[in-house]
């Protein structure tokens, strides 16, 4: 059994190089990227990852079709530029590949912010990442997009190990994913015909800044926690902001 690891990117210069490093354990390394404009393709490169360059953007389903083609491994894992396989879950990984079982295996997130691994908010949110190429017939959605399996009774396990992610590096990087984030959960609730409003903002922010903080207990990761908690609760008043006041100009097919 062989084993191929997919990465999307676009401008992911500072993590993709322990990204691939972590997933050079696979069989192929798959980078697709973009369109980025900084030096993501040549580290992707000059550390041996297969990459290629799909700038006419049409969504994350069909950025991870496109990749699909490129697959010759029996299965496929699909990592994230901010993600690190960690050597536990690698383990766990390699096993899923010898059992030769057609499961789909889903991961889990340990959050890393502002140089912390916020332990405490580790998340238990699963995200199926590790197919048998054989059960995969492909993606569907511009975000938040989802597969498409041969036989949708397949089973369905979760790794122990988590991801570490990487999602919030420094203030800067933070801010610009606040604005994307925001405005893409925004497009989506108005597809739904979901309503907004400064009101909504503050009641959904403020719970969710209490949840975080004091009821997860990130107070207790110092400075980190009260960053990661008070981002979070941003983009979820933003995004009900931009639902009432930028909701006729939403867009969906933009890059995370």
């Amino acid at each position: 059994m062989t084993l191929c690891i997919g990465i999307l990117t676009k401008n992911e210069s500072r993590r993709i190089g322990a990204c691939i490093e972590s997933a050079k354990f696979a069989d192929e390394v798959l980078v697709f990227d973009s369109g980025s404009d900084d030096k993501t393709v040549e580290i992707a490169r000059a550390a041996g990852a297969s990459t290629f360059i799909y700038p006419n953007w049409k969504g994350f389903g069909e950025q991870r079709n496109r990749l699909l083609k490129h697959c010759t491994s029996k299965y496929i894992f699909f990592l994230d530029a901010d993600e690190i396989i960690t050597p536990e879950l690698r383990v766990e990984i390699l096993a899923a590949v010898s059992s030769g079982a057609p499961d789909v295996w889903e991961t889990h997130w340990l959050e890393v912010a502002f140089g912390r691994p916020m332990a405490r908010l580790r998340s238990r949110k699963s995200l199926p990442r590790f197919f048998r190429r054989d059960m995969l017939l492909g993606f569907e959605g511009v975000v938040h997009e989802h597969a498409n399996l041969v036989d949708r009774e397949v089973a369905r396990r979760q790794f122990q190990s988590p991801l570490l992610h990487y999602s919030r590096e420094t203030v800067h990087d933070s801010l610009k994913k606040l604005t994307q984030y925001a405005m893409l959960g925004a497009a989506k609730r108005a597809k739904k015909g979901n309503r907004g409003g400064v009101t909504r903002g503050l009641l959904s922010s403020g719970w969710m800044f209490f949840r975080l903080y004091f009821v997860k207990m990130a107070f207790l990761e110092g400075g980190p926690g009260f960053l990661y908690s008070l981002f979070i609760s941003l983009e979820f008043f933003f995004r009900q902001a931009a639902l009432r006041y930028d909701r006729e100009t939403l867009r969906d097919d933009v890059q995370r």
